[in-house]
């Protein structure tokens, strides 16, 4: 059986190749437009997915990287601030060795013991640092100062620990509390001799006791030594503490910095259009389409009329 081609069979399918090239290049000046390949799900249901699951994990990482970032910066201020807390305890034991030579007149006891105090308040003022509005060595009441200056020796901080989440399944706790830094305070039913401002305190008593003029306690400044040597020890492990874990910060960013240009890179391949490839599609689609609309003028040209004449 022949099969009868007419004028709007023709017609019919002209105008259906020339909507699918006009289709096609629709889709190759929206890639080039947007600059990627996935602009809608239809475009590639698979290709979403993974599109997707890529957001998702840079998402992730994003906010990894920003908890990384404030862990880093607390941690710093931490060291920078432990390391002025080691230049008074430096100071002070300079003195109490100075004052305990034996040669001191009290006049120079004295000036030690007035410098003792100087150091004490400093190191109840670096007790109560603060890094935007929060206190650093006050665990995890950030909104509480923890030390004063009449009861340092007896107040009691917060001892929990700050706690940072810098990947799947791994914390870092970004703070030092007060006790770790200058040693647990000395109460009557806790006595310790170890802490720092207890120390700081009893040396500026025993060098330049009151009333005025009352000869130096050596003793107690001798015992007293031996306590911010300990103290100096205690404090130097938890230095070494700061540092191993602001190297740890520093590789975990190095890891996320590498995982995020890793998704990126999976992210781009996924959706992004490739423009030389886009552009040259897009010039193919703009010539078919032109011949396809040359073609049907001619097709389409004769009529009956034409016939007629």
């Amino acid at each position: 059986m022949v099969l009868r081609v007419t004028q709007g069979m023709i017609q019919s399918q002209l105008l259906s190749n020339i909507s699918n090239n006009v289709k096609r290049m629709s889709v190759s000046q929206n890639q080039l437009s947007t600059g990627r390949k996935i602009n809608k799900p239809s475009d590639d249901p698979v290709g979403i997915t993974y599109a997707l699951r890529y957001r998702s994990e840079i998402s992730i990482n994003d906010q990894y990287q920003r908890n990384i970032d404030a862990a880093k910066s607390a941690v710093d201020h931490t060291d920078t601030v432990l390391s002025q807390i080691n230049d008074v305890m430096q100071r002070a034991k300079e003195l109490t060795v100075q004052g305990l030579n034996g040669t001191n007149p009290q006049s120079a006891l004295d000036a030690i013991g007035i410098e003792m105090g100087q150091l004490y308040e400093t190191a109840v003022g670096l007790g109560n640092d603060q890094l935007n509005g929060k206190y650093t060595f006050n665990g995890q009441f950030t909104d509480k100062q923890p030390y004063s200056i009449a009861t340092a020796s007896v107040d009691i901080p917060d001892d929990q620990k700050i706690n940072y989440q810098v990947s799947a399944g791994i914390t870092i706790p970004i703070n030092q509390t007060g006790n770790d830094v200058f040693g647990a305070p000395d109460t009557t039913t806790n006595p310790n001799n170890d802490n720092l401002f207890k120390i700081l305190k009893g040396l500026q008593d025993a060098f330049s006791p009151s009333p005025p003029g009352t000869p130096a306690n050596l003793t107690v400044a001798k015992g007293l030594m031996t306590d911010l040597s300990k103290r100096f020890d205690n404090f130097q492990t938890v230095r070494s503490e700061v540092g191993a874990r602001a190297n740890r910060i520093d590789l975990m960013d190095n890891r996320l910095k590498d995982l995020d240009v890793n998704l990126t890179d999976l992210s781009s391949k996924t959706e992004d259009a490739d423009m030389a490839e886009t552009i040259t599609n897009l010039k193919t689609d703009e010539n078919v389409y032109q011949a396809s609309l040359s073609t049907g003028a001619k097709i389409i040209q004769p009529s009956l009329i034409d016939f007629l004449r």
